[in-house]
Formats: structure tokens, sequence, C-alpha cells
């Protein structure tokens, strides 16, 4: 198949992605999408719940494995919409739609990739695809439900919308619950142990707390507390203050060093990570796909935002078509030209690579 009939079939997928519903959990009837592109292209393809993958024809198990993997559900659409969310057109070289940028462009120029190559025999390394479900969530049922299913990965692509430059870092997520207590009591009355009062020297802590590892690519951590909670009435002074707060971190710390750090020094009673599992990611820069990428005007940076990254533990690399500043906007879209050049330079990406 020619190149540019592939990237209009990759295109027409992306539509008919756009116009089926795919929330997080919800994904079943895009899942089915995915399949009937690996049936037309005749690719030997597995699902798991509404994850579809599948390996290269000419897999071997001496070789190691890069993964290509994005993403199929979208998050519900905001208020914002002047548009509908599930038509899919193009105006003006866009196309709309919820999903086009995040991530369904990276999706199928991925899968345009993989079925560019699913049938060479000559590369240093196996490519498995997954088209994964639950990303936006976070949920069990998408990327970590593979991992023990499919082949070892050994590195990973993975497709969100990075304007097709090299995001070769990016942080980690810790959500902590906290708790600044106090001595509850009526409004009239004396009290030197005010929770709400104690909890205004706990947030200036907070505001003023840096962790003193500075990553070259991602920067410092970033600590903000994103909720605060008490009270339920004017004459009473509530027993307690509770605190949300977010935490962005760098390759410096894992996910538990940096809870460990806060429960010992932060001024609260209590301090409680949600989740521990979605740690920094990164892929060494001297890396056979970096250098590869750099060679072909890709620029590397170190990325703010989650993805599925968090999940992996191989050395991973967050590229693809689109710009990560219109995800989850009113009246989302991707340039179609972005998809063509994206699953172009995948294609020179891998070949250069990966090709002997």
């Amino acid at each position: 198949m020619k190149l540019e009939e592939l990237q209009q079939k990759a295109i027409e997928l992306l539509k008919n992605l756009i116009q089926t519903q795919s929330f997080s959990g919800e994904e079943d009837h895009t899942a089915q999408l995915l399949e009937n592109w690996m049936q037309d292209f005749g690719i030997q393809y597995e699902r798991h719940l509404n994850n579809v993958w599948a390996k290269n024809d000419h897999f071997d198990d001496s070789k190691p494995t890069l993964l290509l993997n994005s993403h199929h559900d979208t998050v519900r659409p905001n208020k914002g919409y002047t548009r509908d969310p599930f038509k899919a057109e193009i105006i003006d070289g866009k196309l709309f739609g919820l999903g086009s940028n995040d991530a369904g462009g990276c999706l199928v120029s991925l899968l345009a990739t993989f079925t560019w190559f699913y049938q060479h025999d000559e590369l240093d390394y196996n490519i498995v695809f997954a088209g994964t479900a639950e990303e936006e969530t976070n949920g069990k049922n998408g990327i970590a439900s593979m991992l023990p299913i499919m082949p070892k990965i050994d590195v990973a692509i993975v497709g969100e919308p990075t304007l097709m430059n090299l995001a070769i870092a990016e942080k980690g997520l810790v959500v902590f619950d906290a708790k600044v207590k106090g001595t509850p009591s009526h409004a009239a009355h004396p009290n030197d142990n005010n929770c709400i009062y104690k909890s205004a020297k706990a947030l200036q802590w907070f505001e003023n707390f840096s962790f003193p590892e500075i990553s070259e690519v991602l920067g410092e951590v970033k600590l903000t507390v994103t909720q605060i909670k008490a009270g339920t009435q004017h004459n009473v002074v509530p027993a307690d203050v509770d605190l949300v707060i977010d935490v962005r971190v760098n390759d410096k710390y894992s996910n538990a060093e940096v809870a460990e750090i806060l429960q010992k020094q932060a001024p609260v009673d209590e301090i409680v990570p949600r989740s521990l599992r979605l740690n920094s990611s990164s892929i060494p820069q001297d890396h056979i796909l970096v250098k590869a990428g750099i060679e072909l005007g890709m620029e590397p940076y170190g990325s703010p935002t989650l993805s599925d990254q968090a999940m992996l533990s191989c050395p991973s690399l967050k590229l693809g078509p689109g710009d990560s500043t219109r995800s989850h906007s009113a009246d989302e879209f991707i340039f179609v030209k972005e998809i063509e050049e994206g699953i172009e330079k995948y294609i020179k990406l891998l070949e250069k690579a990966l090709k002997r």
C-alpha cells in the first residue's frame, strides 16, 4: 500500500472513532473499530476487555520489543462546546471532534505505522501495537491490565499530542489527602486550638516548601494545594480541616520517596497518598530512538502532563501529532496535515532507529 492511501485510511478511521462514543470504561464500540482495521489488513490480533493489540508478523523472541501504544477512550465533552462533539467534520484543514487531538490522531497514526511495518522482516526490534482503554481515568482495565498479557516490552512509544517533538521524560503524580486537627467548640467561646487557623500555617508551609533535587529535563517537583474543606455552620469551630495536595514528581524522586518526605516534614496531623503507582518516566537521551528523532529534527523536552507512560517500567518516549494545549478543550480538533505528517515521521523514525 502507498503511504498516501494508508494516511487517508487512518483519517477515515479517526472520523469513525470520533463519531463513536468512547468515554473511559465504555470503549467497547471503538475497540470494535480497531478490530475491523486489523481484519481489513489481515493482521493477527487479540482483544482483552476493550484493549486491542497485535504483534508484528515476524515476531522473534530473541529480539527486543518496541511497544506502540495510545488510547481510544475520551473524557466527556465540556460545556463550552459549540459544535456537536461526536460529529467528525473537516473545516479549513481541521478535523473537529471529541478525542480528535487526545489522542485519536496519535492512535490512528501509530496504528498506520504498525501496519506499514507489520510484514517487515528486517527489523532489529519486534513491534507490538496496543490500542488501550481507560487512560483518561488511569483505570485498571487499560494498559495496566495488558502488561502481564503482552510480551516483555523493552522500550515504548506512547502516542500523545506533542507536536511530534520528543517528550523524553514525564512527571509522575501523587495526590495526597491531608488533615489538620484542632479542638471543636462553639464559636462564642475561646479556642486556642482552632484547626482553621492552624491550617493557615500549614498552607504557608506547602507554598514555600521545595524539594531540593532538580531535574535537568523536568525541573522541580511541583507541589500544589488544590482543595480545602472545613466546617458545617457559622457558629461551630470544626474538628479538622481537609486538604488535597497535587504533587507532580520529577525523575529525581520515586513517588514513595516523595510520600516519605512529606509524611516526615509537613506540619499536618495526617497526610496519606491515594496511590503511588503513577511514577515519573523517561528514556535515556542517548537511546537510539531519541538520537534518531533528533537527527530528523524533533526537539527533546520534558512533559509536565501525565499519560500511560506512568504505568510502564521500561524506558518510554511520548511522541505524537497534535498539540497538548488542545486536549480536553471545547471544539477539540487536530489538523489533517498533522496526522499525515505524524504517520510519515513515525515511519521515518522507526526506519532510522530499528531497520538494518
